[in-house]
């Protein structure tokens, strides 16, 4: 059994532990309520552009784009949005997961986030290119990584382009996904991402033709407007789904470091039961020793 001096320091050890989780889960709760703010304040945007793809794909059918074309040849590549930073539970270990499901060792990887690209170069796999985005994310960090996914896909021989990222459904739910990004199909324009809907569904609804026909005017034409919003939707793909990752990171954050506090005090009640009868059993043989010593007096 250990002695007070044992327990004492480790009631304190652990004490300094709770203490530390408790100050980064407030953290992580302050950065979470932005978070998800931001990440659910642009899903109505994407739904939008979503529904006036499909309109411009209905007005364009006859019309050929690079970004439409489906290609025979060529590797996968694949973006991976994971965390720069850990302690934020099995977020980043169920979105490598995803990762190995849908690629193979040869395809291409692009990261975003330290530990993403950490776990990349681990495993062997070819990392194209790795780009650092703050936090809170910012649309200008994101065009730069947009063009270049689209410069690979156009002219490195890639012939379709996934995002593995993590999607916000609540604060204590976050499921891995992986989309196709590129090229950009008539069923993929007409689609409502998990991601896109407030309410965090899982389920894919397809938003049909007619639903999408509002009455658009395009001018100057619907090709022009088609070749301008295509890297624009692209764009704020990307952004949204970093916006969905950082949501998620924190909140997978804020729960994993409550957890290890709740985890720390409940140590410290164990430490302290033991302790007082550690120190019971101390005062009870002392006792035993003086009426011992007073009887061999007499």
């Amino acid at each position: 059994m250990a002695n007070l001096r044992d327990i004492r320091r480790r009631i304190k050890s652990v004490k300094s532990t709770a203490q530390i989780t408790k100050a980064m889960q407030l953290v992580a709760a302050s950065k979470m309520k932005k978070a998800q703010d931001q990440a659910t304040s642009g899903r109505a945007y994407a739904d939008l552009l979503n529904k006036i793809l499909v309109n411009l794909k209905e007005k364009t059918e006859d019309i050929s784009h690079p970004l439409l074309e489906e290609k025979t040849e060529g590797k996968d590549l694949f973006l991976l949005v994971a965390t720069d930073k850990g302690l934020c539970g099995g977020l980043n270990t169920n979105l490598f997961k995803k990762l190995e499901a849908a690629s193979t060792k040869d395809a291409g990887f692009i990261a975003i986030g330290r530990k993403g690209a950490a776990y990349i170069s681990k495993t062997g796999r070819d990392l194209v290119a790795d780009f650092p985005v703050s936090d809170p994310a910012k649309f200008a960090d994101i065009k730069p990584i947009a063009k270049f996914i689209t410069e690979q896909y156009l002219e490195g021989g890639y012939k379709r382009v996934f995002v593995v990222f993590t999607n916000f459904v609540n604060t204590i739910s976050q499921i891995p996904h992986a989309e196709q990004l590129l090229p950009l199909s008539p069923f993929t324009l007409g689609e409502i991402r998990g991601y896109e809907g407030v309410g965090g569904d899982d389920e894919v609804k397809e938003v049909s033709a007619e639903d999408s026909k509002v009455g658009y005017l395009f001018e100057p034409s619907a090709e022009e407007v088609l070749e301008t919003v295509l890297p624009q939707f692209i764009n704020n793909s990307i952004y949204q789904m970093v916006l969905e990752a950082h949501a998620s990171e924190h909140s997978a954050r804020m729960v994993a470091m409550k957890g290890a506090t709740d985890n720390a005090n409940g140590m410290v009640k164990d430490l302290t039961l033991e302790y007082n009868k550690v120190r019971q059993a101390a005062i009870t043989n002392e006792l035993l020793e003086i009426t011992t010593a007073m009887k061999a007096l007499e």
